[in-house]
């Protein structure tokens, strides 16, 4: 199986060979974004989208891309193209690049940017992703958005970082986390979403806004499911009769356990289950989907 193409410094080549300086700004001050999209029998989801959202952050961090909209279009379809698998994780990132050390002036950085697609990847492995999930509600306080604002998808990880090692100190396999008005945010790179009553909640702010969330908001609202973004509390997710997460790696994500206590009957919930369903069903069939051939040969 390819472990993946890189597009690094206007080349394509292997993940081994793919390098850059252990001073650029990215590795050393955190001073970067990235956006993540995949491939699904070759349709690419939600390219634009996910392009769009990515812009939004590299205008947010103030940085400069080398590349417009529909060169990186065409970059992260050659990347899938090249790395010769139809179901694919693909990774764009930008970078401030090296800063002369006589300086600190984020102004002189020269933005470095990076894409890569390699088989698809599951964020807790297929099965739990499919099947559910232990996760851990942590102690560790997320970010405020007053601080780095969280709809930029960026890499300054380190309050979910150690979220999850408090996760799996306690035997669960991942956290969600709180911010700081007490409600709850996200997880390490997912959405959570609850049912109560038949209804689908998620916070409303301090989060990334996730483009597969979005997805599942369309597809409540063509399966007549309710749906809401609002203040979510840590006693209130407690009292939910599903919760599922969503992300790029895995899609709709089933959670069966809550601090390793079972939420209703320990498995998947019927709600869960049925948006989980229609979302991989209609990825097969190409929805929100770009086929790469489309774009390489646009």
């Amino acid at each position: 199986m390819s472990d993946g193409v890189v597009f690094i410094d206007g080349e394509y080549v292997k993940p081994e060979e793919a390098k850059m300086s252990i001073f650029d700004t990215g590795f050393v001050w955190g001073d970067s974004v990235y956006d993540v999209t995949s491939a699904w029998k070759r349709y690419i989801f939600m390219l634009d989208e996910h392009l769009e959202r990515f812009q939004q952050s590299i205008e947010g961090f103030r940085l400069t891309s080398p590349y417009s909209h529909d060169e990186m279009r065409k970059i992260c379809a050659e990347c899938v193209e090249r790395a010769g698998v139809d179901n694919a994780y693909i990774k764009v990132q930008l970078t401030r690049g090296v800063i002369s050390a006589q300086s600190r002036d984020p102004r002189l950085g020269d933005p470095q940017f990076v894409a890569y697609a390699m088989p698809y990847m599951w964020i807790w492995g297929e099965e739990k992703c499919r099947d559910g999930v232990n996760l851990f509600v942590s102690h560790v306080e997320r970010v405020s958005s007053d601080a780095i604002d969280q709809r930029f998808k960026n890499y300054n990880r380190a309050d979910l970082v150690q979220a999850r090692f408090e996760a799996y100190d306690h035997g669960c396999d991942d956290a969600l986390l709180c911010g700081p008005d007490g409600n709850l945010t996200e997880g390490p790179g997912y959405n959570v979403l609850m049912v109560r009553d038949g209804k689908v909640m998620t916070p409303k702010s301090n989060v990334l806004e996730g483009v597969t969330r979005r997805s599942v908001r369309e597809l409540c609202e063509l399966e007549n499911i309710p749906y809401a973004e609002c203040k979510i509390s840590r006693d209130e997710l407690n009292e939910a009769d599903e919760i599922f997460c969503s992300t790029t790696a895995g899609g709709v994500m089933p959670v069966t356990q809550l601090d390793s206590k079972p939420i209703g009957n320990g498995h998947k919930g019927i709600l869960t289950s049925r948006i989980q369903a229609l979302y991989w069903s209609k990825r097969a069939e190409g929805w929100h989907g770009t086929k790469v051939e489309d774009v390489l040969n646009g």
